[in-house]
């Protein structure tokens, strides 16, 4: 198991440095994971994005797919990869605290 520190916090993180602990989430790894994606100011479309996977994953205990993240956000699949340039799966779902995604994300 690895972890990161970053501002004080100690993250604990699987190989490719997503949360293990959702509950371990907070702003200080907002900032730690903002600097990783290369996003310079967090955006409200930013904070939707993070909004709507944590409260999908506090229902259904997995990241949505791809076309249900568009969907429920009504932001186009371009512009969902305009504010995370790694993509859903990776970047926004790392931003928002959740485990890896095993499906298409």
């Amino acid at each position: 198991m690895a972890t990161v520190e970053f501002n004080g916090k100690t993250f604990e993180i699987d190989e490719d440095g997503f949360l293990l602990d959702y509950n371990s989430y907070n702003d200080e790894w907002v900032e730690y994971v903002k600097g990783q994606e290369g996003i310079e100011e967090m955006t409200d479309e930013h904070w939707t994005l993070v909004k709507v996977l944590q409260d999908y994953y506090e229902k259904n205990g997995i990241a949505p797919m791809v076309r249900v993240l568009s969907k429920l956000t009504k932001f186009k699949l371009k512009h969902i990869y305009e504010l995370f340039p790694s993509g859903p799966g990776k970047g926004a779902c790392k931003m928002a605290g959740l485990p890896k995604p095993t499906g298409c994300v």
